[in-house]
């Protein structure tokens, strides 16, 4: 009986616990229909996009960056495809232990383990982060053969390069790793992916037509992280390509002139305003600071007196000396104050009536009866001092500023300078003192507070050559889109200066001519064996003062407190084509040591024509 009343109490046990199974069964599988169906129907288009989100991922195609030509088609700036080493972040385990293993081994530096934390920021977790910038072949061999490292890559890419090195740097600029005021720039989306970008001088100012636009690929992996497919939904598009007016070979003789030399040499083109040649001097290798410039050579940049990352053409500020001479003669010949029989005697110096103090001729025997084109040609300071003061500041600086000194001239690139033309507002705002007369015959031979830069005494002078057209000077000549004609800028503005009798403008082009070509022209040895006709002006700024009695010698004062040569010109005289201006630092007579490199420039571009001419 015990027996069989145990049986029955197993078979109902046994049936309780299989409905309880059953109901439990039922409820899961009930539970896992909803699941699937709150997956397959509900959330089916949520879920399909997060599948393919790990399956396809989006990156950006960095396009290709426009090259620089000169206005010849010399190539200045270009592209050299090269390989960098790259990490994903999603598919390395140990972010820390694997760049300190890279490392060890040789292929990254600390610096470069630092540039990569500070650009990670800018990407997300399934980008190639570059962490090294062109790899040598022998380093890509040897990291090739080594790979141990899932998730760090070798992968090409266009790097920038300067195949003329230093030469036409200033002009040019450079590009640079993107920090975070570049960022701030430029357009987030079109800039995704992209590493460098210009820094200063033609790479900077066209920054948005050289750098193209970004493109889109999408790239298929399969469950082990491998790329499988790679997909372009929108193509890159390279930048344009610019050509600029400089010419290369003015350009690397303007350089060579200056070597060892602190100055700088500007030709513009007379007709249009076009610069030709923009060097200063001393120079530097743009390709340094591409892929990040070293300690070694970011030191010797900071360290030395020279400055040579001072671009003096536009940013260095000089007494313009004795090259204002011409403008402020046409000065008084537009006033009526003289006319072009005005003399002046010069015994050595001038005096203010009831001054004491001594305004010095830089020929302290004097140059006797001059007239305004004498005054010109031999570079007479009393003749200037003379005119100064009976023109009075105002009508100097009202006169003076027809010719855009004190002002930006508005070329095409960053950083300009405007220099100063004094005047009594000027110094009253500036230095909070009244004008004294001295100061106005000072102005009048270019010291003083006056200052220009060597840009600003080219346009000046090209104004002065071609009558009255003040050219706004440009650097940008030409642009081709990829696939397109070359096209021409039409950014050639310029003003006319009010002209009342052009008769003097004609009389001081002359008394410029007579430098070159008379007895007693400054520059008068410059014209021998000339092939073409040559108007100029010497000047020679003083870096400080001397008292009246006290003879200026070079060789009694340091080198930076030295005088600065200069020269300005044109050529040819009866239909200018190029005006130059040239300042060489502490270097002391304009007419013998600015003058002669002059010169030589002037001669290549008239060689070249000359050779043109014989071979058509």
């Amino acid at each position: 009986m015990d027996s069989i009343s145990n049986t029955q109490l197993e078979n109902s046990l046994l049936s309780s616990r299989l409905k309880i199974a059953l109901v439990f069964i039922f409820l899961l599988t009930l539970l896992l229909l909803i699941r699937v169906y709150n997956l397959q129907v509900v959330n089916h288009e949520f879920y399909q996009e997060e599948a393919l989100g790990n399956q396809m991922r989006s990156l950006p195609i960095t396009p290709s960056r426009g090259k620089i030509f000169d206005r010849h088609g010399t190539l200045l700036a270009t592209n050299q495809l090269t390989y960098q080493l790259t990490l994903t972040p999603e598919k390395v385990k140990n972010i820390s232990k694997t760049l300190i293993t890279l490392q060890h081994k040789g292929f990254i530096s600390e610096n470069d383990i630092k540039s990569y934390y500070k650009n990670r920021k800018r990407f997300r977790k399934f980008h190639n982060i570059p962490i090294k910038h062109n790899l040598s072949k022998d380093q890509v061999a040897k990291f090739l053969v080594s790979n141990q490292f899932p998730g760090v890559d070798i992968e090409p890419y266009f790097n920038r390069v300067y195949p003329h090195g230093s030469s036409s740097v200033h002009a040019i600029g450079y590009v640079s790793r993107m920090n975070k005021k570049d960022k701030l720039l430029y357009d987030k989306e079109n800039y995704l992916g992209t590493l460098f970008v210009g820094k200063v001088g033609i790479e900077k100012q066209y920054e948005n037509l050289l750098h193209g636009h970004t493109g889109i690929k999408q790239i298929e992996r399969n469950v082990s992280g491998r790329v499988v497919d790679t997909k372009i939904t929108t193509p890159a598009i390279a930048g344009k390509d610019l050509y600029l007016s400089l010419d290369l070979d003015m350009q690397k003789k303007a350089e060579a002139v200056l070597h060892g030399k602190r100055g700088s040499i500007v030709v513009v083109n007379v007709k249009n305003g076009e610069v030709l040649t923009l060097v200063s001097t001393p120079v530097f290798d743009p390709n340094w600071f591409v892929n990040g410039i070293s300690h070694t050579n970011y030191n010797l940049l900071q360290t030395s007196k020279d400055i040579p990352q001072l671009n003096r053409s536009v940013q260095g500020l000089y007494p313009p000396g004795s090259t204002v001479k011409p403008m402020v003669a046409l000065a008084g010949l537009e006033e009526g104050i003289i006319n072009n029989k005005s003399k002046t005697f010069c015994p050595g110096h001038y005096r203010l009536p009831n001054v004491k103090r001594k305004f010095n001729d830089w020929k302290r025997t004097g140059h006797g009866h001059v007239d305004m084109k004498d005054s010109i040609a031999q570079s007479c300071d009393v003749f200037f001092y003379d005119l100064a003061d009976k023109m009075g500041i105002n009508k100097l600086h009202d006169n003076l500023d027809l010719f855009n000194f004190g002002r930006k001239t508005g070329i095409d690139i960053p950083g300009e300078k405007g220099g100063i033309l004094p005047s009594k507002s000027w110094k009253k705002i500036n230095r909070d003192e009244p004008w004294y007369r001295g100061e106005t015959l000072i102005a009048g031979i270019g010291q003083g507070f006056m200052t220009s830069s060597p840009l600003q005494l080219a346009v000046a002078t090209a104004a002065l050559a071609n009558k009255g057209q003040l050219f706004k000077p440009t650097l940008l000549k030409s642009i081709q889109t990829p696939g397109k004609p070359i096209v021409e800028t039409e950014n050639k503005s310029s003003s006319q200066i009010p002209i009342k009798d052009i008769h003097n403008w004609e009389d001081v082009i002359e008394g410029m001519r007579m430098t070159i070509y008379a007895p007693n022209g400054t520059a008068r040895h410059l014209n021998k064996d000339l092939i073409y006709t040559l108007a100029g002006k010497t000047g020679t700024a003083q870096v400080f003062g001397l008292d009246a009695e006290e003879q200026y010698i070079a060789e009694k004062y340091e080198e930076k407190l030295r005088d600065h040569a200069l020269f300005t010109g044109f050529a040819p005289i009866k239909d200018p084509e190029i005006a130059i201006a040239i300042i060489v630092e502490n270097a002391g007579s304009g007419s013998s040591k600015a003058a002669p490199l002059a010169r030589q420039v002037l001669d290549v571009y008239f060689d070249k024509q000359l050779a043109d001419s014989l071979t058509q």
